[in-house]
């Protein structure tokens, strides 16, 4: 078993489907913004980290790339992981490549997520969370509405509405996304180990378009 690393622009379902992959195959779903969250502890770099993110700063490559390396170090990778949010472009995938040639991993494969820009839009503009559990539900698909309109299924908080959840904020990210991700996609094309899906259809069909995907690549 290897690794998979997700690319998605927003809405695709691509945190779902980490979830999903990740309690079937019983391997870690390792998200960037889990490993920046979890390294804010009382060391230098961990303080450092949590005043930067305060500030709404990006943290540097080298920082990331070290907590990387010390993540996939950890004993629960040696069976494959799923890598979500990283890389983003293509310097960061080569430097991907050496920390993995210095722990003796594969490069595994690289699946997308495609979707309909007109279905993203109705899945962020409709986006409903909740604050305490985090829940998700949406207010404009009937089959993802909560039984008790504004109300969480699970805990019965209040649902919240992101701030940057609106079309407009959309179209900026939406565009942004395969601006930046076109060269990276074209990148792992051209080392044959980049399958497409279609995220349009639903998290049932698209989670049985992977285990296709999964099988067909002797992953």
């Amino acid at each position: 078993m290897k690794s998979i690393i997700f690319i998605a622009p927003p809405a695709a379902g691509k945190g779902t489907q980490a979830v999903m992959l990740s309690s079937k195959y019983n391997i870690p779903h390792i998200s960037t913004g889990d490993i920046l969250r979890n390294a804010q502890d009382d060391t230098e770099r961990g303080k450092y980290i949590s005043s930067e993110m305060a500030k709404g700063h990006f943290i540097s490559d080298e920082i990331i790339l070290e907590l990387l390396t010390e993540r996939l170090s950890q004993s629960d990778c040696e069976n494959g992981y799923i890598l979500d949010g990283f890389p983003r472009n293509i310097k960061q995938a080569e430097e991907y490549e050496e920390i993995l040639n210095k722990l003796n991993k594969d490069l595994g494969i690289v699946i997308v997520l495609d979707i309909d820009k007109e279905i993203a839009k109705e899945r962020i503009v409709g986006r409903i969370s909740c604050p305490k559990c985090g829940s998700v539900f949406n207010d404009m698909i009937e089959e993802s509405m909560p039984k008790e309109a504004g109300i969480c299924d699970k805990c019965k908080t209040k649902l919240k509405k992101r701030e940057d959840d609106n079309a407009e904020s959309f179209e900026v990210r939406f565009e942004g996304y395969l601006a930046k991700t076109e060269p990276l996609i074209e990148y792992y094309q051209n080392k044959n180990i980049l399958y497409r899906v279609d995220s349009s259809l639903g998290k049932d069909i698209t989670f049985n378009q992977i285990e296709d995907i999964l099988r067909g690549s002797k992953w």
